[in-house]
């Protein structure tokens, strides 16, 4: 493995562990985004969490090639974690979409949450035709829009950045009302980056 991809793991998971560590005590008074009393959206985000976490781990197996190569079933045990936690995670995502307030972040939920399923529906459609090259190519850009849990967060530092900028660093909603709206777009900054990456470095033509 390259060591680019080790950097991508540390980092990501470095990223994730501070995020998801106070869901794993299964307390709705520890969640990190306001909570509606007696309703299901804490259950919701939850499991969302829990099943995202389980397709980033997952994927990040999928990719190795030892394993791709030497243990296949291993490679196609990891694959079906990976599928059926993107699928349950992306559809429990959808209905969180009606506890936001702002309809920026809201899309970007939704938007994420539709593409994730897509792409990785037709990666697995992919391997059961046999086609092993698209199969590759969607799994890669599936797990790329796994990995704008990490990307919307890592951009974060630079739309605060950003942002002050384009209001000539004065801040006229203050620091709170600055965060506030770099969070309620990070979603889609994240899915934005992530996308071009993935078409760009990724899955560009190689010279001959």
């Amino acid at each position: 493995m390259k060591k680019s991809w080790w950097l991508l793991v540390i980092v990501s998971l470095g990223v994730i562990a501070p995020f998801a560590a106070p869901y794993l005590t299964f307390d709705a008074a520890n969640s990190r985004v306001n909570v509606a009393q007696g309703s299901m959206q804490f259950p919701l985000l939850l499991a969302h969490i829990l099943f995202a976490l389980a397709a980033l781990l997952a994927g990040f197996v999928q990719f190795i090639p030892r394993i791709r190569e030497e243990r296949p079933r291993m490679h196609r045990l990891c694959g079906r974690i990976y599928v059926v936690s993107v699928i349950v995670s992306a559809l429990l995502a959808l209905p969180l979409v009606g506890y936001m307030d702002n309809f920026a972040k809201a899309t970007g939920f939704a938007a994420l949450a539709l593409i994730w399923l897509f792409t990785t529906w037709k990666g697995y459609r992919a391997a059961i035709r046999r086609d092993y090259a698209a199969h590759r190519a969607w799994m890669i850009r599936s797990f790329g829009i796994t990995l704008v849990a990490v990307s919307g967060r890592l951009l974060v530092p630079v739309l605060l950045l950003t942002y002050a900028a384009q209001h000539g660093f004065s801040l006229p909603a203050g620091r709170e009302g600055m965060v506030e709206d770099v969070l309620n777009v990070n979603i889609w900054a994240g899915l934005i980056v992530n996308m071009m990456i993935v078409e760009w470095a990724v899955l560009k033509p190689k010279r001959t």
